[in-house]
Formats: structure tokens, C-alpha cells, sequence
């Protein structure tokens, strides 16, 4: 069965969750994805997670990089800068996420990939952009500083508390999906017009990009909104949206009328109260009639009456649900020095084309004989190697 991205070929400079998640995502549907680490291995490799590795890498690495091939080289070798250039000619995209300025610095910018193939896609992912004034400063491009800088932060948490970021590297992981929408988008163009062009994509962007509702509201409606002290889901929205403590964990309660809500947990006296003005009378006068009750039972209780709700559960209770499913994002496969990995799938499905594992995360370096041997001779190959320019 043919996947969706065969014959595209991607050389991947990426590091961290912005570029691997997104070359994975290709990856998976199909594209040849060649990973470009340092001899010592992408810097994640030794990202502890709670404290630990796996078999020597990071979980987060592994997450993030399978179906790809490694290629090890020393970027600052002349003549590992020549051999990619000559491998970037049998590229469709190159994709990189240094600092602005670095690769160019190294004679392997976009210019560079142009001169050996004129029509290449060439897509860079940042913090803050190439020419923003935050970018001339080289502030450090990191999901929570994102988060912080861009006012996600300070929308979460308790009006008076300390704001609360994500949970997970949300910034990263929707500017990724962005950089694999670019990289899709070029392709296109230059399967309809034939032209290669430079795509860019920074996690500031996208960080007020995911905000356009709620900024869209302040504008234009010319009103700031202030977090809840009671703690209501969005800053934005009005009673009764949150999470709501029962008698034996939490429930979430999305958009609904506070009075139809009142009626089913039996509280009176809320006729008078605004939905938006008095979010936070509501929501303790509602809260003291849920954490009466468990769960299970509130939510069957609302949820038959039509509400939006569900149990506030912990990963490892979705993770293992979705495994005694049998559901396909869950996936093994067999890493040569881990053993059997258990990884999240692409959640991408196509019906015609659909993903396949074909690589397992690979070691570091673990493809440089192969892929180069694509490009390079026999001679040229033993050459790089004792110049010290590849692992």
C-alpha cells in the first residue's frame, strides 16, 4: 500500500519537540526523513524526563523520532558541509530550527540549498521569528517562556494565584503541526507552480495564533477579561465552564445555562445571579452540591440530561484504557538497545494512504553509512570519516 509522502525526501536539522514533532508527523506518512545530529547526538538525547532515561535516551526523544534515519556529521567540517549540500540536491525540503542566522553561518542556509536545487522547500521554525525585535535580542525561544510572554500563562490559574501554564508543551507541539502545514503547503505550490520558497514558522505566532478568540473578544469588544477567582475554565467565559470537585475526584462542565445545571444538582437562589458578573458566586454555590456526590455519578446524572461533562481523569488512566481498546495510537516497536517501546501513533488517518512504522527512533549516527553512500563514494565517504567530519 503506497503512504501518502512517498518519494519526498526530507533532511532534518531539527531538534527538541518544534522540529521533530512536525518531521515525524511527514515522516509517518510517508516521507524519506534523514535526522542531522552531531556526532555526540541531538542535544534531547539526554533530556532527563522525571529524572530518567531509556536505555540511554530521552523518552521525549523517542517520542518524537521515529521512521527517520540518523545521520551523524560535524556541521562546522567543510567537507560535511559539502557532502549534505550534495545530499540536500536529492531533497525535496530541508527543515531546521537553530537560532536565526546559525545554518546560514555555516554555508548551509537556505541560499545555500538553492544553489544545488532551485525549487527546494526550505522551512525554518523559531522562537520569535527571523527579523523580530525580540529575535535581534536572541531571547532563548522555550515553550514556557512562550507561554509566559504571550499572555497563555497568565490566562490560566485563580485570579490571585500564580498563573498557571500548560500542562504540556502545548506552544511547541502546535507550532510543530504548523511547520508540518507549511511544509505541506510548499509542496503543493510546487507541485502546482513549480517553485520552491522559504517557509517559516516561530512559537510567538503561534502562541497568540491559539489565542485568537479570546484576543479577538478583547479588541473588539473592548473588554479586558480578568482570571476567575473560583477558578472558571477559560478567564473568558461565563459560569458554569470549569472543573468542579466531587466526593471523590473532579468533573469538567463545559458550556451550559447555569439555571438548567442549578436544577439537576438542587440548588436554588441563582436566579438573580449574571452568568458572567457573578461567575464566581455561581461556581461555589454549585461546587458545594457536586463534591456531595462522586463522579461517576454526576456525570451520568448530567450527562443523561444532555450536559457537556466528563470525568477529570490522569493520563495513565487514558493511556491504559486506550491499550485495553486495542486502539491504534497506541504502538509498540522493537529499538536495538531499548527492547520493545511503547510510543503515541500518528493521529493522522488516511484511508488510502495510510502511515506505517518503518524505523524505530533511530541511534545516533546509526544511517550516516547509508544515506551518505547514497550521495557519496566509497573513497569520499572513508575520507569524511578520517577528517573527523562524521560519526
Amino acid at each position: 500500500m503506497p503512504a501518502a509522502l512517498d518519494g519526498i525526501r526530507i533532511l532534518d536539522f531539527t531538534q527538541m519537540m518544534l522540529g521533530p514533532y512536525a518531521t515525524q508527523t511527514l515522516a509517518d506518512l510517508g516521507a524519506d526523513v534523514i535526522k542531522v545530529e552531531r556526532p555526540a547526538g541531538e542535544w534531547e538525547r539526554g533530556l532527563e524526563m522525571m529524572g530518567d532515561l531509556v536505555a540511554g535516551d530521552s523518552a521525549a526523544f523517542l517520542a518524537m523520532n521515529r521512521n527517520k534515519r540518523s545521520l551523524a556529521v560535524d556541521l562546522k567540517s567543510p567537507a560535511a558541509r559539502d557532502a549534505l549540500l550534495r545530499l540536500g540536491a536529492s531533497c525535496d525540503v530541508v527543515v531546521e530550527n537553530f537560532r536565526p542566522g546559525v545554518l546560514d553561518r555555516l554555508g548551509l542556509g537556505y541560499e545555500a540549498f538553492r544553489s544545488v536545487r532551485a525549487d527546494i522547500v526550505y522551512c525554518s521554525g523559531s522562537g520569535w521569528g527571523r527579523e523580530t525585535v525580540f529575535a535581534e535580542q536572541q531571547r532563548p525561544g522555550q515553550d514556557l517562556l512562550i507561554q509566559a510572554m504571550s499572555g497563555l500563562a497568565a490566562a490560566g490559574g485563580r485570579a490571585g494565584e500564580a498563573p498557571t501554564p500548560a500542562g504540556t508543551a502545548v506552544v511547541d507541539a502546535s507550532t510543530a503541526l504548523t511547520l508540518a502545514n507549511g511544509v505541506l503547503a510548499a509542496l503543493l505550490a510546487r507541485e502546482r507552480h513549480g517553485i520552491g520558497q522559504r517557509v517559516d514558522v516561530d512559537l510567538y505566532s503561534t502562541a497568540i495564533a491559539l489565542q485568537c478568540q479570546e484576543i479577538s473578544a478583547m479588541v473588539n469588544q473592548g473588554e479586558e477579561w480578568q482570571r476567575s477567582a473560583e477558578g472558571i475554565g477559560q478567564a473568558w467565559l461565563s459560569a458554569p465552564f470549569g472543573i468542579y470537585a466531587a466526593a471523590d475526584g473532579w468533573i469538567a462542565l463545559a458550556m451550559a445555562e447555569v439555571s438548567t445545571v442549578a436544577g439537576l444538582l438542587g440548588v436554588t437562589g441563582l436566579d438573580r445571579l449574571d452568568a458572567w458578573s457573578d461567575r464566581d458566586e455561581i461556581k461555589r454555590a454549585l461546587e458545594q452540591a457536586t463534591a456531595a456526590e462522586p463522579a461517576a455519578e454526576l456525570v451520568e446524572r448530567l450527562g443523561s440530561a444532555g450536559l457537556w461533562c466528563a470525568e477529570v481523569r490522569s493520563t495513565r488512566e487514558a493511556v491504559d484504557e486506550l491499550r485495553e481498546q486495542g486502539h491504534d495510537l497506541i504502538v509498540e516497536v522493537e529499538h536495538p538497545r531499548a527492547g520493545t517501546l511503547e510510543l503515541i501513533g500518528c493521529p493522522i488517518r488516511l484511508s488510502a494512504t495510510p502511515w506505517s512504522l518503518r524505523y524505530p527512533p533511530p541511534l545516533v549516527g546509526e544511517h550516516t553509512t547509508e544515506v551518505l553512500g547514497e550521495v557519496l563514494s566509497a573513497a569520499e565517504l572513508a575520507e569524511l570519516r578520517a577528517g573527523g567530519g562524521s560519526g
